[in-house]
């Protein structure tokens, strides 16, 4: 059994991506846990309910759209830190930093506590409610160290490499569930997640890129071993269910071209330069700002390295604006093997360069020698306020790469307010923007939405169409936080306390997530609690009866002493004693948290600011963890280390050089386009403390021009309908895409998939709604009987890859009312002669509606028959990479890979798999087996070890 249903992203505007994957034995698997820029929290609704029930969590981009909701998720639900989540080391990385800049950005990213939550807490202030208004007041915003710790907890994987996961404390067990990622090439670390179980085979493929990039590297759909590239990967083909996204597949007016693509953005750039202008290039902070940067940091290092060069773009700056800019090109740069190959060729070029630092003593770059990559000479990282505001300000043409591409947080907000008065100025647009819903549209999504309305024929590269934008007026949404007032402050704390003790019943520890630091000061945010208790049978208890400890929380504001219970102990003050008599479990034992030690494959992890002097400064993304991030002088009278005068020095060099760069009417940037870390980040708008947002719409004159270059890196219509046939999907499922662009491709795809082919052979095209389920499972002839005493006692079962396989050669019977041969239960003796001094049943009372038919035992006479007509076959499937293992723990055996996908044995048998699975062994002898003809001995090893690696199946 397969079931699938979206629970965001299907036939809808909003990119956010949820799928819930459901397998035989209760396995709910969660792929993604995505957002949109409305940050509602009603969105994820589903996702909480499914919690208890959730067996692992596989996250597939970096981006908002796939996991945006997970530190909210990780904060806020019960259980849900405790369910095992798996994805690549770039995905991990690049998560980390753009949910980082995500939360330092918008305070609508904490998300505003539902109005149902408050009233359940509002019983002393129905005025604040009434009418059912909402005051909008913020959850507790995650801090980096907590946003830190939740993505340490992901799994890392790697592409190609088979996993079976651990399942959560509250799932039922896996079952040989074996997970496996392939690069999607969409992002950096994207991944297509092939699902195996039992005989359902599920490949979740949802924004990929075929086409190969500057940085990324094409989908691995295709490259079977001996096609040359021409056959689809023998683990994603004829897969149970393939589920893709349609989303950009309607976008026919843009070329797709990676080529064309770069010559139609740089052309643009080019001429908005030349004419004295600004560009402006809104795209997100982790993922496809990559692609972006490395071409913009190539083009600029070609064309203005050579001094007779007459370039416009020898003029123009270029400026990455993303608070955590710094963090994410420091993570890219030790993430080249997951780049395409033309970067690493470039990497090891550098890394062989005869100065490895490319610097000369004078402290200057050579312009000589090769650069690694993303450590960008031309580019200016930009990550605080502060220098975005200063940089806006100064005059000359610029290229501005800013976060985030939907307009609606981030510096990109604070750039189209300062560049769209100028009608020299231009905005490109590289991909299309989801609707904030109920809200209506962003900020982003009008500007698209105006740019498609205006465009008048479809646009041919290397030119692209620029629409001028000259009076329009742009609705624009301006968000602020402020601290509460009057009955909010009670309000928040009322809602504070229900859920301390709905987490408390529920969770157990998680309880401690939503206090504050002036309620209690821990960290239990950066450990996990031991795992053995929360495995046992009370474990589940609490999962299953949620509802009612979720109900039984609603009718209390506080918690007594008799409801902490033995957490009395350290919860009220001058507490020393507790009953234990009578208790059971947990209350019987004093209330002590087992910090469980995090290790890794080179032992206990270590975290650096554990071992930090006083004086050092931590930075995570930017920001100082420890003191204010500058030293105070020493006052009279206190004593002074050795080490003060040079401190001292050193900070008034430090303010000089800043003071004369200002002076010079610099950017304060680095030489290598870092940002310096001698200017404090003043936020103005942050509140400390609890919180609510204001939401204003204003209106934006626009007199610039927009331009749209499809950046998206997502594939088109004509790609799927190129790969589907390769495929040979089982059933197809079309989520993650608008609802007209989905039906459309759906309907394109039925025609040409179907057209040769009957109504018994065609595939089935699924496009389900957001909530809908789609059983998906194997169409098999399957029929249920019973098996007699006799037929159970002769089976003689085999395993195949955690599967029995057995072969049965019987005869079918009906069902009879006054003999009942099925398989039953063996009966205690006691309860058998019970039942057999019972009084006699009429047979009018027996029930009539069961009619299964009984599969018993051949009769002697026709068994001789019968088994001349069956014949023995072969069940499984052998891996060559099982039988390379296989054959080298052999004596006298070396096998090894060579050209696609052949394995040779001792340099005489090859061993090949077809496109079809089938096994082809080319040996040079096939003499008798001889200890002096080596080639025929080797042969006829390798042929019994593939014979071994399966089942003969035969009637006995």
């Amino acid at each position: 059994m397969f079931n699938f249903t979206p629970l965001l992203g299907a036939q809808s505007s909003s990119p956010a991506s949820q799928s819930l994957l459901e397998f035989d034995g209760g396995i709910q698997v969660l792929i993604d846990v995505g957002w949109d820029e409305s940050f509602d929290v009603e969105k994820l609704k589903e996702i909480e309910r499914h919690v208890p029930t959730l067996s692992f969590i596989l996250l597939t981009h970096a981006t908002t759209a796939h996991l945006g909701a997970y530190v909210h998720c990780c904060k806020n639900f019960p259980l849900f830190s405790r369910i095992p989540v798996y994805a690549t080391n770039p995905v991990i990385s690049l998560g980390r930093t753009l949910l980082q800049d995500l939360y330092a950005s918008t305070p609508l990213a904490s998300s505003i506590i539902p109005t149902e939550a408050l009233n359940e807490s509002a019983y002393s202030f129905p005025s604040t409610l009434k009418g059912g208004n909402n005051p909008s007041i913020l959850l507790q915003a995650p801090t980096p160290e907590e946003i830190a710790d939740y993505f340490a907890r992901i799994n890392p994987l790697r592409y190609s490499q088979p996993h079976q996961p651990i399942p959560s404390p509250h799932s039922p067990p896996l079952n040989g569930l074996t997970i496996t990622a392939y690069s999607a090439g969409h992002t950096l670390g994207g991944s297509i997640w092939h699902i195996q179980h039992g005989m359902e085979s599920v490949v979740y493929a949802v924004d990929w890129n075929q086409a190969r990039e500057h940085v990324l590297s094409g989908a691995a759909w295709l490259g079977g071993p001996g096609t040359g590239g021409s056959e689809v990967l023998e683990q994603l083909r004829r897969p149970t269910a393939l589920i893709c996204s349609s989303k950009g597949t309607g976008l026919v007016k843009v070329a797709r071209s990676p080529n064309k693509r770069d010559e139609a953005l740089l052309a643009i750039v080019r001429e908005t330069v030349a004419n004295g202008g600004s560009v402006l290039i809104p795209t997100d902070s982790s993922a496809r700002i990559l692609e972006l940067a490395y071409l913009l940091e190539e083009t600029w290092q070609r064309e203005t390295s050579k001094a007779d060069s007459n370039s416009p773009l020898k003029s123009a700056k270029i400026y990455l604006a993303s608070r955590t800019g710094g963090a994410t090109m420091r993570y890219v740069r030790s993430m080249l093997e997951w780049m395409e190959e033309g970067i690493v060729k470039k990497f090891e070029a550098a890394s062989g360069a005869a100065d490895p630092d490319r610097r000369n003593r004078n402290g200057k770059d050579d312009d000589k020698g090769p650069r690694v990559p993303f450590d960008f000479k031309h580019i200016t990282l930009l990550e605080r306020k502060t220098r975005v505001a200063r940089m806006l300000s100064a005059t000359g043409p610029r290229v501005i790469l800013a976060s985030d591409a939907t307009l609606e947080w981030g510096f990109s907000k604070d750039a189209i307010k300062s560049l769209a008065a100028d009608e020299k100025n231009l905005i490109i647009l590289t991909e299309r923007v989801g609707e904030l819903g109920a809200h209506g549209k962003g900020l982003g999504r009008y500007l698209w939405d105006l740019w498609n309305e205006r465009i008048t024929s479809p646009v041919d590269a290397p030119s692209a169409a620029i629409v001028d934008a000259s009076g329009d007026q742009a609705p624009l949404r301006s968000i602020r936080a402020v601290a509460l007032e009057g009955d909010e402050v009670p309000l928040y704390q009322q809602f504070l306390a229900s859920q301390r003790q709905r987490q408390t019943t529920i969770g157990g520890d998680a309880a401690a997530m939503l206090e504050t630091s002036a309620d209690i000061v821990d960290d239990r945010s950066s450990t996990e609690s031991e795992s053995s208790e929360g495995s046992g049978d009370g474990y589940r208890g609490k999962a299953l009866n949620a509802t009612v400890a979720l109900q039984h929380a609603r009718n209390k504001l506080g918690m007594t002493d008799a409801e902490l219970g033995v957490n009395v102990l350290i919860r009220r003050k001058n507490v020393y004693d507790y009953e234990v008599q009578g208790k059971k479990g947990k209350e019987k034992v004093f209330p002590f948290q087992f910090k469980k030690r995090r290790a890794d494959d080179f032992g206990d992890l270590i975290r650096p600011e554990d071992f930090a002097r006083a004086e050092e400064e931590d930075n995570v993304a930017g920001e100082a963890l420890r003191g204010e991030g500058s030293k105070k002088e020493n006052a009279v009278g206190q004593k002074r280390r050795w080490d003060g005068l040079i401190d001292v020095a050193d900070s008034s060099k430090a303010k000089g050089n800043e003071k004369r760069r200002r002076a010079d009417g610099e950017d304060g940037g680095r030489a290598d386009g870092a940002e310096s870390d001698s200017e404090a980040e003043e936020d103005a708008d942050k509140v400390e403390g609890p919180s609510k947002v204001i939401i204003e719409w204003e209106t934006l004159e626009v007199q610039c021009r927009i331009a749209f270059v499809d950046f998206s890196g997502l594939h088109d219509r004509r790609t799927i309908q190129q790969l589907l046939p390769l495929i040979k999907p089982r059933k197809l499922i079309f989520v993650g895409g608008e609802e007209v662009e989905t039906t459309e491709l759906a309907d394109a795809i039925r025609e040409s998939l179907n057209a040769n082919t009957d109504s018994a052979n065609a595939i089935d095209v699924f496009t389900p709604a957001v909530g809908m389920m789609i059983d998906a499972s194997v169409d098999t002839n399957a029929w249920t009987v019973k098996l007699s005493r006799n037929m159970v006692r002769n089976l003689r079962w085999q395993n195949v890859r955690g599967m029995g396989v057995v072969a049965i050669t019987g005869r079918l019977a009906a069902a009879t009312l006054n003999s009942s041969p099925e398989v039953e239960l063996e009966e205690a003796p006691a309860k058998k002669k019970a039942r057999l001094d019972a009084p006699a049943v009429p047979v009018s009372s027996l029930d009539k509606s069961d009619t299964t038919p009984i599969l018993d035992v051949v009769p002697a006479n026709m068994a001789t028959a019968v088994r001349s007509v069956a014949q023995p076959f072969h069940v499984g499937d052998l891996r060559l990479a099982d039988l390379r293992k296989l054959m080298n723990n052999m004596a006298g055996m070396q096998a090894e890979f060579r050209g696609e996908g052949v394995l040779v044995v001792n340099g005489t048998v090859a061993v090949r798999k077809t496109a079809t699975g089938q096994i082809e062994v080319d040996g040079g002898a096939y003499g008798n087996v001889d200890s002096r003809n080596s080639d025929a001995a080797t042969f006829y090893k390798v042929k019994r070890q593939i014979y071994e690696g399966l089942a003969v199946v035969a009637e006995g």
